[in-house]
Order: structure tokens, then sequence, then C-alpha cells
């Protein structure tokens, strides 16, 4: 894995500049907001009021280290002043965008940002592993259910694992487990 020092500055503000976009639909970096908010943290978030997250409710982007939005910038980027975590996504900033998704018609989006929050829970290098125990021909189906079941009782990942069970069926009827 390439170190921050063999990237070229160039490769990581476009990186940055890219990242910042798309959290912003494409607005400034730093946006003010356009309203005051209507919606608690704990109210249901609406595409038509609250979308992009970060022009419209910026109080509610946060890092996972809960650096607010416009404290994450390409200046401490580059000087190192920032670390993976400040820049690494929140579970309720997912489930904000699964709210703005439904609220929007798009429930299967709303799913995988749901499914994607409960993955902010499980350490990554589990995740990896879990990956490539869902490949093809790679875990047999007692397997498969035992991650199943360590997803839901160990992580609360239950929309998770209701992903790999459901896996798990379909490689047991298509012949893709292990040993078939």
């Amino acid at each position: 894995m390439a170190q921050i020092n063999d990237i070229s500055p160039e490769v990581i503000e476009a990186a940055v500049k890219r990242v910042l976009s798309t959290l912003n639909g494409g607005a400034s970096a730093n946006p003010e907001p356009a309203h005051s908010p209507s919606n608690g943290a704990a109210g249901k978030l609406d595409a038509k009021k609250d979308y992009p997250l970060s022009k419209m409710r910026p109080e509610l982007v946060k890092s996972a280290t809960g650096l607010a939005f416009n404290e994450i910038t390409l200046d401490k980027v580059v000087e190192g002043k920032l670390g993976f975590d400040d820049v690494r996504i929140r579970p309720e900033t997912l489930e904000y965008q699964a709210q703005i998704a439904e609220s929007g018609g798009r429930p299967h989006v709303a799913t995988n940002l749901r499914r994607a929050a409960e993955l902010t829970r499980i350490p990554d290098e589990r995740v990896l592993e879990i990956y490539v125990a869902l490949r093809p021909y790679r875990s047999t189906k007692q397997e498969m259910m035992a991650i199943a079941e360590e997803l839901e009782n160990k992580y609360s990942a239950k929309i998770c694992a209701k992903f790999v069970r459901e896996a798990a069926e379909v490689y047991d009827k298509r012949g893709r487990l292990k040993g078939q």
C-alpha cells in the first residue's frame, strides 16, 4: 500500500476535491446553510429540503472523529493535520442519506446506505475477510450462516446478516458453495 509521502500533492488535491464535490452535490467546499434546519437529527430528512446534506444541513455532516464538514479542508490534508478517521464517514450520515433516498422514492438505495452504515461498525480487516469468504466457492453454507450470525449478534448488522443469508441460499441453489 502506498504511503502518503509516495502520493503527489496533485493526486491528493484531486481526490479531496472529488470527495468534497460529491459530498456537496457539486457546490463549493465550505457551504453556508441555505435555510434553518427544519428537522432535528432524530427527524426524517426530506430530499426536497435537505439535499445535498453538506449544503442544506451541514450541521449533520461530521467525520468519524466528530469534525464538522467545513473543518475538513484540502490545506489540512496536505499539511498532514487530518488522519484517515478524520475523513471517514459516520453511520449517522449514511442514515441521513438513506432517509433522503427514501423520501426521493429510492428505497433500494436507502437499503444499501443502511447496509453501508452497518459496515462502519465492523473492523476493516474483518470486512475484507468477509468479502473474500463471500466469493463463490470460498465458503460452505454453514460458514456463510456463521458469518451472518456474527454480523447480527456481534455487530448488530441485521441488514448485512440478511444479505449474507440470502447469498448462502442462492449459492446453495446455484452450486457455488465450497465443495460443490
